[in-house]
């Protein structure tokens, strides 16, 4: 039971809150190569109350953080139990761009045995991010046998 947003958004659209609003959005652009869709929608104190990115395909929304209003940041918790998932065309590229723009390297690019190459990365406010290229289609039961191989190395 999903149907589009407004504006052709997909009917899943992660909405991210950071400490320095005006500062991510230049990281996302550096970082991501991220567009603004839309107008930056600003708070009365200069804040930003909304603003909708773009990379490729992919949308995500993001705001400055107002925890008195229930919109807190990854640091006003302590961290984020959430990795934002993005296919980019290079792996490889798209992570060292990341890192240049600030970004902290968690996990570097590596071939996975599910048909992807990815990266793990942070960003300056706490998001956590996945950057995987494909890189071959696994059919189903290759995919299950890759599984079991990979179960039995791991302890």
């Amino acid at each position: 039971m999903t149907e589009r947003g407004p504006s052709s958004s997909p009917p899943i659209v992660p909405y991210l809150a950071v400490d320095d609003g005006d500062a991510a959005l230049e990281f996302y652009q550096r970082a991501l190569g991220a567009t603004v869709d839309d107008e930056v929608m600003r708070m009365p104190g200069g804040e930003i109350g909304h603003a909708t990115l773009r990379v490729g395909e992919a949308v995500f929304m993001m705001s400055d953080a107002f925890p008195e209003m229930g919109v807190p940041s990854p640091r006003d918790l302590g961290g984020t139990t959430v990795t934002v998932m993005l296919y980019v065309p290079d792996c490889d590229a798209a992570t060292a761009q990341a890192v240049e723009a600030g970004a902290t390297l968690e996990s570097p690019p590596t071939d996975q045995f599910w048909g992807n190459r990815d990266s793990r990365v942070r960003d300056p406010f706490g998001h956590r991010w996945n950057l995987a290229s494909r890189t071959e289609e696994v059919a189903p039961e290759e995919l299950a046998r890759r599984v079991r191989e990979w179960q039995q190395r791991e302890p």
